[in-house]
């Protein structure tokens, strides 16, 4: 029979062996994170005198996504005065204070991002939208941000995947130049029961505008701008009630109704930006099944 001495030393050895395992794989994890970062810095600080095949080669030894992470940012340095109060709320605000409508927990869902990017026009701040085609089986004819599924390419959907679609969905629905986008924040994932996505709203500073239009009249019908003034405005904010019972905010604006998943998301910024006025949410719109 084993005294109560010889007990506590095997306990104690047993301690001593977990700990010491533990350490060694923090310290295997920790070596095999430090060759990932210095395999992307020897690729992305190479000489000038290095070939291209050489540059290609160095690049390829640093992992999928590392190259991703290393090619979109996320700042909000720089932004204009005015988007100070957007890029705070971004940093705070709570997923379920978005919206009801929560990604499941079983992980369901397909992963998606959309493009919220501001910009400034002739008359002030400004939201880009754009009208999806009427012939699309999913939200057909409904103005929305630009935005889509992931694509494997996209990398990572726990990183900078959602950072990725939205500026590459936003290329191919609008023509819009990534280079001019300077990513701010990102908010919470949220989800639309009725196709199932769950989408990751990217938040963007149009620092240098450029040409957009529609691309593909099958996918957009068209592309337009819409002045904050104008979201902000009560005379154009209306109530949404849907055939299901379901109710929403909804905006008026550039011979469009905004409803929706796209409305809600405007909704809340403008509400946590502080920006939000005073309106009649009394004020309805009907929408039929067909919705």
């Amino acid at each position: 029979m084993k005294t109560h001495e010889q007990s506590t030393q095997e306990q104690n050895t047993q301690d001593k062996q977990e700990q010491n395992a533990h350490k060694q794989s923090t310290h295997k994890q920790s070596a095999h994170e430090q060759t990932r970062r210095d395999r992307v810095a020897e690729a992305s600080t190479a000489p000038a005198a290095v070939s291209p095949a050489a540059a290609v080669a160095a690049a390829a030894a640093a992992t999928a996504d590392a190259a991703h992470d290393s090619a979109v940012t996320v700042t909000a340095e720089g932004l204009p005065d005015w988007l100070d109060p957007v890029a705070r709320a971004s940093r705070t605000i709570e997923p379920d204070q978005l919206s009801r409508f929560l990604p499941p927990e079983s992980g369901a869902g397909r992963q998606s991002a959309v493009l919220v990017l501001f910009g400034e026009g002739e008359r002030g701040p400004e939201l880009l939208l754009m009208e999806r085609a009427g012939s699309l089986r999913s939200h057909a004819g409904q103005p929305s941000f630009p935005g889509g599924a992931l694509d494997p390419e996209d990398g990572d959907q726990a990183t900078t995947g959602p950072l990725r679609a939205a500026l590459r969905e936003a290329r191919e629905e609008t023509g819009l130049d990534p280079r001019g986008v300077q990513l701010f924040g990102v908010l919470p994932r949220l989800y639309i029961p009725v196709s199932g996505f769950v989408v990751t709203p990217v938040l963007g500073w149009w620092r240098s505008p450029s040409p957009v239009g529609v691309v593909d009249p099958g996918e957009t019908a068209r592309v337009f701008t819409v002045p904050v003034a104008d979201l902000t405005d009560p005379a154009n904010r209306a109530t949404t009630v849907h055939p299901s019972g379901h109710r929403g905010p909804a905006f008026l604006v550039e011979s469009a109704l905004v409803w929706g998943f796209t409305a809600g998301v405007i909704d809340r910024i403008l509400h946590f930006a502080g920006w939000e006025r005073p309106w009649d949410t009394a004020r309805q719109v009907p929408l039929d099944w067909r919705a």
